[in-house]
């Protein structure tokens, strides 16, 4: 299966006050971290929601400001248009994605797979650009709807993925 990886960083970082995908983690920033745990797992490594010159970046779609459906958006539309078979995505505040996301996440091909604790991490089929259009057309922004409206299917991963939401949150170096 050829895979596009997909970080989704195109947040305010409001509970975080201040960027957190530049966020320093052992001297490396979150964005990087999670980049370098996609880029191995995927043929092509894409950016969401943001400009930084490290990476090939995609704006929201259909624009800012709907949350990681907009990055999600972006890169399902990206990976039909390339040959991508589906986008493996994650947010960039996932310091701690295990090397084999992708296998874990992957089952059905034709049905996506979400971490049932973030669904910001997951499987998508490319084939779901026009259900998520429709989705966000018809006014929808939560992950987990968009997860429920396409059944995606729920995979726990042990250990448990970090969620960095506040400078706490941070692991200790």
């Amino acid at each position: 299966m050829k895979l596009l990886g997909a970080v989704l960083a195109g947040g305010q970082s409001r509970r975080f006050g201040s960027d957190k995908a530049e966020a320093l983690l052992e001297g490396r920033r979150l964005i990087d971290l999670v980049a370098d745990a996609l880029a191995p797992q995927c043929a092509a490594l894409v950016v969401c929601g943001r400009v930084d010159h490290a990476f090939t970046c995609l704006p929201d779609r259909p624009g800012p400001g709907i949350g990681p459906l907009g990055g999600l958006a972006a890169a399902l539309h990206h990976a039909a248009s390339q040959g991508y078979d589906a986008v493996l995505s994650a947010g960039c505040d996932v310091p701690n994605l295990p090397g084999n996301l992708a296998q874990l996440l992957s089952g059905d091909r034709a049905r996506a797979s979400i971490a049932e604790s973030q669904p910001v991490i997951g499987l998508w089929p490319s084939g779901l650009t026009v259900p998520l259009d429709g989705f966000i057309a018809d006014g929808g922004r939560a992950l987990y709807g968009f997860a429920e409206h396409v059944k995606a299917r729920s995979v726990v991963i042990d250990p448990p993925l970090a969620n960095v939401n506040r400078p706490e949150d941070l692991p200790p170096a």
